[in-house]
């Protein structure tokens, strides 16, 4: 008998497209209007390409809860930061929105997934560490 998977079992990448996919079929998370036009971040050019890039970075932050409890706003600003291009000047590292970060969090404490953590930033609840492991159990495992 297998011993049952939980997110640490499977692979990131895997686990965060399965994850974007369960988020974008329930319908329970609503896009904002400006999700086709915002940049993630200072030091980006221009807007994501990928449609659904919201629910990818949903994914991922609930994932990163799961993973470590009492990350914030500012936590996620840094995780998702980059190098900013200065021109002709060094590279800098920049901090990603704090807005895309604050929105998700927001939506991802509406669906009871996470909850706001007594000590400061978000924790995993109990339902939200079953829907998350219910979504890894469901990703095969190449050998």
């Amino acid at each position: 008998m297998e011993a049952a998977r939980t997110v640490k079992d499977v692979s990131p990448h895997e686990f965060v497209k399965a994850y974007s996919a369960h988020l974008k079929r329930s319908g329970k998370m609503e896009l904002p209007e400006w999700t086709d036009i915002v940049k993630t971040g200072r030091f980006k050019e221009l807007a994501p390409y990928d449609p659904d890039w919201y629910y990818i970075r949903a994914a991922s932050m609930a994932r990163k809860i799961y993973l470590r409890q009492g990350i914030g706003v500012g936590g996620f600003q840094k995780i998702y930061g980059g190098r900013k291009r200065n021109g002709c000047r060094p590279p800098h590292f920049c901090k990603s929105s704090g807005a895309v970060a604050r929105h998700i969090l927001q939506q991802l404490q509406s669906m009871s997934i996470i909850d706001v953590d007594p000590k400061g930033g978000r924790m995993i609840t109990s339902q939200g560490r079953r829907d998350l492991d219910q979504v890894a159990g469901r990703i095969t495992v190449v050998p």
